[in-house]
């Protein structure tokens, strides 16, 4: 009984610092690049061209990491993953916070970017060896909601202070390190390979399977590309296009983050829609949501709603993803939900490069209408109509719900 008791404190001890770690490496160090682009843009001279490749550049080492932190994980060396995370976060942040050019600023980001990816797959394997398997499911939930604490604290740092972007990257880069040992110093570190739970670099099932997996690999692509317009280019538009104040813009991405805590929810709208009508109706919110953003963006109210829509229908539609995984293979829906999650940043990365292009030579509204476009073209990659079956239906709303140990939804 008190080992028990022992387990379940430092179960929650590790579930605080993970919560931290997300909400540092995510909502920080990876979407702060968005957070801060107009002072970016101000202080280097950044063409909305440039720093849409700046932002693909944060999201393709994202994947990188993702990949390479899979592997250390199923090898034993989570705990090692972990500070990969941490330190790559930190390292990032101050290479950020000390640029004296654009080169070296999309360096930092790129690097600062890649801590998210390695994030994941530690703390995944931290709370399956740390907590008890009957609070596992929630645990791995309260860790994932770090992303959008980590994006209401940047806006309440943007209210604060919104001309000290220089000394808020540092101070992320030493929140980076201190939490990152807090988890470590949390975690009760299992020492099997390829423990349940953990996350395979390897892919769902047959990777070889182009017919299984690629509906819903097309379909998070083309997602991806859509939300990458308000998650790069959200509050620039905002402030450059609707020439709203900073301490406004700050606000909004409060709206941004906190939204996102609600999204989900997805459990609950599987399980009441089905997927097919789940996956159609997250991705046309948020569409609209970037449309409604692009036609008034000098509005606070209607930019207000517009980033609360799309907050909420982000994390929701990456809560479908995790469902979709599970739905097509079960045995393979960890495999299969790092691959949908990875083809969602894929998407993020390729369509930070032409967004950014399309608002240099034409505008941002119109960048964003694009945006907004890709999301509604990816409605049409959902299941061509809904597959029956009682098992089936119970694994997609298990999934969903964030009932599969090991394969958290996750704002990505």
């Amino acid at each position: 009984m008190v080992k028990r008791s022992l387990r379940q404190s430092s179960g929650t001890r590790l579930v605080v610092a993970g919560l931290t770690v997300i909400a540092v490496t995510y909502g920080l160090a990876r979407y702060g690049y968005g957070l801060y682009l107009p002072e970016f843009r101000a202080a280097f001279g950044l063409s909305a061209g440039t720093a849409g490749v700046v932002a693909a550049g944060s999201y393709g080492g994202y994947c990188a990491a993702s990949v390479l932190a899979g592997r250390l994980v199923i090898r034993g060396r989570a705990r090692a993953t972990l500070w990969l995370a941490g330190g790559s976060a930190a390292l990032g942040c101050l290479l950020v916070a000390a640029a004296w050019s654009g080169a070296v600023l999309a360096l930092g980001a790129l690097i600062a970017g890649s801590g998210a990816g390695a994030a994941t797959p530690a703390l995944v394997a931290a709370v399956a060896s740390t907590v008890p398997p009957a609070g596992e499911p929630r645990a791995q939930g309260v860790v994932n909601s770090g992303t959008g604490a980590g994006v209401v604290a940047g806006g309440l740092l943007v209210l604060a202070a919104p001309d000290a972007w220089r000394w808020s990257w540092v101070g992320f880069a030493a929140v980076a390190v201190g939490v990152t040992w807090w988890a470590d110093r949390s975690a009760r570190w299992g020492s099997t390979p390829g423990a349940p739970g953990t996350p395979t670099p390897t892919g769902p099932g047959d990777p070889g399977s182009f017919r299984r997996w690629g509906r819903p690999l097309l379909a998070a692509v083309l997602a991806g590309a859509g939300c990458a317009g308000v998650w790069t280019f959200g509050r620039d538009l905002v402030a450059g296009e609707g020439g709203l104040p900073d301490r406004v813009t700050g606000l909004l991405w409060c709206v941004l983050g906190a939204a996102g805590l609600l999204g989900g929810a997805s459990g609950v709208l599987v399980a009441r829609v089905g997927l097919r009508r789940a996956w159609i109706s997250t991705v046309v919110v948020a569409g609209g949501a970037t449309a409604l953003l692009a036609a008034r963006p000098g509005d606070a109210v209607h930019a207000g709603v517009a980033l609360a829509c799309f907050g909420g229908a982000f994390v929701a539609l990456t809560g479908v993803l995790l469902a979709w995984a599970a739905e097509r293979d079960a045995t393979a829906a960890p495999g299969g939900a790092v691959v949908l999650f990875v083809g969602l940043t894929v998407g993020q990365a390729a369509g930070a490069g032409l967004l950014g292009a399309v608002a240099g030579m034409v505008s941002p509204p119109v960048a964003f209408h694009v945006a907004a476009g890709l999301l509604v073209l990816s409605a049409g990659a959902a299941e061509p109509r809904e597959r029956t079956g009682t098992r089936t239906a119970e694994r997609v709303r298990a999934a969903a719900a964030g009932e599969r140990p090991g394969v958290p939804v996750r704002m990505v």
